[in-house]
């Protein structure tokens, strides 16, 4: 094969994460969304379904996670940067969206186009941010706005906490302007992409106790679904405090070296 047609093994790990991404919309579709139209009352299937649906995006995460550590390791083919915005498109804009749009057409409080309304900015707001990902460089060790694995994941966060329609709507559109804000979150990159991978196992656990209605899975749950919605406001704020920090240091050896 051309060179440029070859695949890395970066890349395998790229197209694993849009497999679980389409995967993802596949269990939404089959478990939640046909039961629904039909009128089956299975409400085991729908959670099992949706587990596993979160499951997968916290799978196309991890995929997300080593693909970057592997081609900075070993290589990447020339479509290396092209798939991954491709497969971050599928699991990270379309899957979320998609469980989105569901959830307002199966939630007893939820208004369907108002919901569809805000798939489309999930959706939308994932587009801008891998276009301008492609397009401005920025300082190395940051992201400019939420990194849209972790947008979509807090997206499905809000949807399980089962708030009020109107609540869960507002940290949608919310969560879709931090991915497209100038907010910095820092890369997963050592001790943090280590913390990041403990958080997705935890998550995946939590998901499995909800999902085969373990002593306390609900409320085990929604305590990390929670949490996921606070680490997506704090950790701004401490990559601002560092980036605020490291301006007043520098200011202040400017000044001492005006000094005689």
């Amino acid at each position: 094969m051309p060179l440029s047609l070859r695949l890395s093994i970066a890349d395998t790990l790229t197209l694993g994460n849009a497999t679980c991404g389409f995967m993802a919309v596949y269990f939404t579709t089959t478990g939640i969304l046909i039961p629904h139209l039909t009128g089956s009352d299975e409400s085991g299937m729908a959670r099992h379904s949706a587990a596993t649906a979160v499951i997968l995006m916290l799978c196309a995460a991890v995929f997300d996670l080593f693909d970057g550590l592997v081609a900075r390791k070993l290589r990447s083919s020339p479509m290396g940067a092209e798939l991954d915005n491709l497969s971050d498109l599928i699991s990270f804009g379309l899957a979320p969206a998609y469980f989105v749009l569901v959830y307002g057409m199966v939630a007893d409080d939820a208004h369907q186009r108002v919901a569809a309304v805000g798939a489309i900015v999930v959706l939308l707001a994932v587009v801008l941010r891998l276009a301008r990902f492609s397009c401005v460089t920025l300082r190395d060790g940051v992201f400019q706005g939420m990194p849209s694995p972790f947008g979509a994941l807090t997206v499905v966060s809000i949807v399980l906490l089962e708030l009020p329609f109107v609540a869960t709507l507002l940290a949608i559109i919310g969560t879709a302007w931090l991915m497209v804000s100038r907010v910095e979150y820092p890369k997963p990159r050592g001790p943090l992409a280590v913390a990041m991978l403990a958080w997705i196992v935890a998550a995946m656990g939590l998901l499995a106790a909800w999902a085969f209605d373990a002593p306390g899975g609900q409320l085990l749950l929604q305590t990390g679904c929670a949490l996921q919605l606070v680490l997506g406001a704090v950790i701004p704020l401490f990559a601002t405090a560092r980036r605020v920090n490291n301006f007043r240091d520098n200011r202040r050896e400017a000044r001492a070296a005006q000094l005689p």
